[in-house]
């Protein structure tokens, strides 16, 4: 980390979350954040997710850049891809402020934001006028007040699917009332129906993937296996934050929302595991939870995944965190003589 980085970490911490991460969004979108340049990439490190030629399977998890507004700066940030959103159909202001906590003697941090965002229209031209470089997602999310919550993430599909690389189905998020009732089987195959058929209608035809929660079930996570196995899905998301509070104190402990960060790890590792397993895997699936350090990136390659996305270790590593991974991740395959394909789900009987 470079000592620019090192003091805008530190003046950002000085502020309230909500308005660093803010902050941080324009500093990148003005140009005055300083950026890797592009990904890093090697032979090793290339690799095809769903279709989608990546430059290494370091990514950015949704949530982040929630309206698009930095797009162009984070393709140049030394990620493999990206995701940004939630978008809804109708712009919504989100649940009410404080909505970010920082944990920071657990390295985590509880959000409630409630999928705040610009709109689907606003955001979708945002995507349409980024620049060529690497794939780009949306991640998918209903109205607060919607009726229809599935037709929701159709309308988003139809709406600004046609600029994405991909698109997620976000039903994991805890910050919607009732949102995480979708993760059910009939609910869930129901709703990707809707999702893929809007997906067919779009020129581009992007990947569909689904985003899970870590608070599941063997059983619920089996069903979700097998609904994204017949609906012919092209990856699963492992996984968004979790509502449990296991070994976590402080003066923000007890604040309603989802953790993120060091405490998720093994949980959503765990998860991403069941789901290699369940699937055999016959779908790509992307970890996310609690990845800090190359270790960590490694265990969920090992544990089944064959892209990983990152976000709550940027709040405390900065944004070269990313570079730092992906160049690590590199240097461990060459110096063990390892393909990603040989360490990918070799070690998944180890979080079973």
């Amino acid at each position: 980390m470079s000592v620019v980085e090192k003091l805008g970490l530190a003046a950002l911490h000085r502020m309230d979350p909500e308005t660093a991460h803010d902050l941080s969004i324009k500093a990148l979108a003005a140009g005055v954040a300083p950026l890797h340049g592009g990904p890093v990439t090697s032979d090793r490190l290339r690799m095809q997710l769903a279709g989608m030629e990546l430059p290494n399977p370091v990514g950015l998890a949704a949530g982040y850049d929630k309206n698009g507004r930095a797009i162009g700066a984070l393709m140049k940030s030394g990620f493999g891809f990206i995701e940004i959103g939630a978008a809804t159909p109708k712009p919504q202001p989100g649940n009410p402020k404080p909505r970010l906590f920082r944990l920071t003697d657990q390295q985590a941090i509880i959000n409630r934001f409630g999928f705040n965002n610009e709109g689907a229209e606003a955001i979708g031209q945002r995507l349409a006028a980024r620049p060529a470089g690497i794939p780009v997602g949306l991640n998918l999310g209903a109205n607060k007040d919607s009726e229809d919550r599935a037709e929701d993430f159709a309308k988003v599909v139809r709406t600004a699917g046609s600029f994405a690389d991909f698109v997620t189905v976000n039903v994991s998020s805890p910050n919607t009332e009732r949102l995480r009732d979708l993760q059910g089987a009939d609910a869930l195959a129901a709703l990707l129906d809707r999702v893929l058929s809007a997906r067919n209608g779009l020129g581009n035809r992007p990947p569909v993937f689904v985003k899970i929660a870590p608070d599941l079930s063997d059983a619920e996570v089996s069903e979700i296996a097998s609904v994204a196995l017949n609906a012919g899905l092209d990856g699963i998301i492992a996984t968004n934050t979790t509502l449990t509070r296991d070994g976590i104190d402080g003066p923000h402990a007890s604040q309603a929302g989802g953790l993120s960060g060091r405490p998720l790890f093994a949980k959503s590792t765990r998860v991403l595991a069941q789901l290699h397993k369940a699937t055999d895997g016959q779908i790509p699936l992307i970890g996310v939870g609690g990845i800090a350090s190359l270790d960590d990136l490694w265990e969920k390659l090992r544990a089944g995944a064959s892209a990983v996305q990152i976000y709550s270790a940027m709040i405390y590593q900065g944004l070269s965190i990313a570079p730092r991974l992906a160049q690590g991740l590199d240097d461990r395959l060459a110096q063990r003589g390892m393909t990603m394909t040989e360490v990918c789900g070799s070690g998944v009987r180890d979080w079973l």
